[in-house]
């Protein structure tokens, strides 16, 4: 299940959120700082690095405006978080085709979380660089997304997937995962259909009640906590 999710941080903010971390030159680190073996030979570009000050604010940022977002929540029903980073592309970078890691352990803390979904929040505006399309292939074929700046696109990080050459401008983006409560994505992904249809339905009809009965239980059920 691919879902984009429109304005998680207005357009100003994040070109606010951008302007930073184009200022914070000493931050910036080889990406490959944070890749595994398999994704390391096939990743160009550089992160923000992730004990930065500025990373733990604006991440602290990120975080409480997904705590807000009902679409994030329905999508990707979250149980732990990890802390987002923060990635640029330009002059040709690129990430190859990967899956990312099933397991990342946060720095400093010790805790482990398991990668389920991935979420991508773009901060540059897509007229401001050419390339840098995040290509995620899915069980419904190759899906290409470039969006807004403050826009974010969520999907299961088990899905094979890669960033295009940036050709002009720079793609400035926070990246992160999410443990899901519940861990398959074709479960989730029926969880969140059912969800969307109940919100279209009226609040007093007893085909709502029903259905909102059956979408806990089965949550219930399918939930790792």
């Amino acid at each position: 299940m691919i879902i984009c999710i429109p304005n998680v941080i207005s357009p100003e903010n994040a070109a606010a959120m951008r302007a930073r971390l184009e200022a914070a030159a000493d931050s910036w680190v080889d990406g490959r700082v944070t890749s595994g073996y398999q994704s390391a030979p096939v990743k160009q570009n550089q992160q923000i690095a992730e004990n930065s000050p500025i990373a733990r604010e604006m991440g602290d940022v990120i975080i409480g405006a997904l705590e807000h977002n009902p679409l994030f929540i329905s999508a990707a029903l979250p149980n732990r978080v990890y802390p987002p980073l923060f990635n640029r592309y330009e002059g040709g970078m690129h990430f190859g085709s990967h899956v990312d890691g099933a397991i990342r352990i946060v720095p400093g803390h010790g805790a482990r979380v398991r990668t389920d979904v991935s979420i991508t929040l773009f901060l540059s505006r897509p007229e401001d660089y050419e390339g840098g399309e995040l290509v995620i292939e899915d069980t419904y074929g190759v899906q290409e997304v470039k969006l807004p700046a403050g826009h974010a696109v969520v999907y299961p990080a088990t899905s094979l997937h890669q960033v295009r050459p940036v050709t002009r401008g720079a793609r400035v983006s926070s990246f992160f995962w999410v443990q899901s409560l519940v861990r398959d994505d074709a479960r989730r992904t029926l969880l969140f259909d059912m969800d969307s249809a109940i919100q279209r339905l009226p609040a007093d009809d007893h085909a709502r009640r029903t259905l909102v009965g059956c979408y806990h239980n089965l949550l219930r059920m399918w939930s790792d906590t």
